[in-house]
């Protein structure tokens, strides 16, 4: 059979770039351009509206010089609108050569917001797209609210598509703009304009608001269009546009009848970038690039896993250029934890392993985020083991008074002998490194540089939420190192991570 090709036109860096907040440099904007046409390999990328700012047509004129260079400026492409040619000369400037030129496919939308008949209407596009040939610029037409169209005015649509359809315009996009399509009229409505204009490239440009991007992607392509719109991380206005990484994993492995070029391995980079420079976070549980989808929590998983992968499907990490995790926790099983082992190159005994994992069980009841790297730490306190705890932060007083410096006194055991020093710094944490730095000192001791501190709590927590500090330090032949504490306490969270770098040391 036959593979049936699907465009895909990402629009992160124009339609993206309407989620509240959210305001690309003309910088970022170039450089994620030539990441999703270079390394994602989208079909077509639009990049910005016209007429909107200064910085927004300096950043066009850089992606434009740039796909110029690369002989790829007719896959870059900017929303116009119906204004008499006033957008086409803001294009020239810009040096772009595609227009998506914005009109109404709504009656609705025709008949209240721009006050004008069907006829009206299509004289003014009419003389943009002859505007635009005589300038050498390709036109594609949205049809704005065409999914209330379809719904409410499926004549006006039909009356539209008919003009359209001897423009010579070269492609109809349709977006679903409200984000209102079920699955169902989705695929009615796509099936329904390509099998009455067969001639005509369509392309489907879904929202999100009902959850439904995804399934409305995969039924416009069923139906038979040429061409997706979607948005890196579902970036958009309200609830966003299709996302990009799961509309591309449902047509790969759900629609064998379809071929796109979209590169899998490049999803998760362009991901991260994005939420980097948006400051829009990835939710944890968000299918192909959320930090959790690759990891398996419960130990019954971890087991299946080791027995003919049980828990596997085709949506492997690898394809994504991830890695499988399991977490460790109170939901963590023996099979979980000896994934993590061996990733180490530790070996435990059954008995070992089963204090090992009670041990984390009780942490995770605690709220403790145990992580890989604290293994050695937790057989060290369970077993007697290489690992056992030498150097102990017994007690001290932190005081922190309004006009006066903050001041600690330590008191601190190494190798079961005690150590006392009282000492004044910057800040609790501060005095208590100085106290600290006395007591080594004096004892002709080295510490290492503290070279990185960072300080979170898991995102919607209270004021008594477990506080995680992790500290990066420096030793004297200059390899780095990771130590982290947990407390509600944010000076105490610190102080434990310290506890566990002189153990270390």
């Amino acid at each position: 059979m036959k593979k049936r090709t699907i465009e895909i036109m990402d629009t992160t860096l124009r339609d993206g770039e309407q989620t509240s907040g959210v305001s690309f440099t003309a910088s970022e904007k170039l450089t994620l351009a030539k990441l999703l046409l270079h390394e994602l390999k989208v079909d077509r990328i639009e990049v910005a509206s016209a007429r909107v700012s200064e910085g927004e047509l300096d950043a066009v004129k850089q992606i434009t010089s740039w796909a110029k260079s690369q002989k790829c400026l007719e896959r870059v492409e900017v929303l116009t609108f119906v204004d008499g040619g006033v957008s086409l000369e803001w294009m020239k400037k810009a040096g772009a050569k595609v227009q998506n030129l914005l009109t109404k496919g709504s009656l609705n939308h025709l008949t209240h917001q721009l006050k004008k008949t069907p006829k009206q209407h299509f004289n003014a596009i009419q003389k943009v797209i002859a505007q635009a040939k005589k300038q050498r610029i390709q036109t594609n037409v949205y049809l704005e609210d065409w999914s209330n169209g379809m719904r409410n005015s499926k004549e006006y649509v039909f009356e539209f598509l008919d003009f359209l359809s001897q423009q010579g315009v070269k492609r109809i996009l349709l977006p679903d703009t409200l984000g209102i399509l079920t699955h169902t009229e989705v695929s009615a409505f796509v099936s329904e304009i390509v099998e009455r204009y067969p001639d005509q490239h369509f392309d489907f440009h879904g929202h999100n608001d009902y959850d439904l991007g995804v399934a409305n992607v995969m039924e416009a392509v069923k139906a038979g269009c040429h061409g997706l719109h979607l948005t890196v991380n579902g970036m958009g206005e309200r609830a966003g546009n299709a996302p990009m990484a799961s509309a591309i994993a449902v047509i790969n492995d759900f629609l064998p009848e379809v071929r796109i070029g979209v590169n899998e391995k490049a999803l998760f980079k362009v991901s991260k970038l994005v939420s980097a420079f948006t400051g829009v976070g990835i939710p944890s549980n968000k299918p192909i690039v959320g930090d959790n989808v690759f990891t398996q929590t419960a130990g019954i998983h971890a087991d299946g896993d080791s027995k003919k992968n049980l828990y596997f499907s085709d949506l492997m990490p690898e394809r994504f250029g991830r890695k499988r995790k399991y977490a460790l926790g109170k939901m963590s099983g023996k099979a979980n934890i000896q994934k993590n082992l061996q990733e180490l190159g530790l070996t435990l005994n059954d008995e070992e392993l089963k204090k090992v994992t009670e041990r984390i069980i009780e942490l995770g009841d605690k709220k403790e985020r145990v992580t890989k790297e604290d293994l050695p730490y937790i057989i060290s306190d369970v077993l007697d083991t290489d690992f056992n705890q030498k150097v102990f932060v017994k007690s001290y007083v932190l005081t922190h008074a309004k006009g006066l410096q903050p001041s600690t006194t330590l008191s601190l055991e190494i190798k079961g002998k005690l150590y006392e020093e009282n000492a004044s710094g910057d800040g609790q944490y501060d005095a208590f490194m100085n106290a600290l730095h006395k007591i080594y000192y004096s004892q002709k001791l080295e510490l290492p540089q503290l070279v990185d501190y960072a300080v979170r709590i898991p995102p919607g927590s209270n004021s008594d939420a477990l506080c995680e500090t992790i500290i990066t330090w420096e030793s004297a032949d200059g390899k780095e190192f990771i130590s982290r504490g947990l407390d509600s306490d944010q000076t105490v969270s610190a102080i434990k991570a310290t506890e566990k770098m002189l153990n270390i040391i």
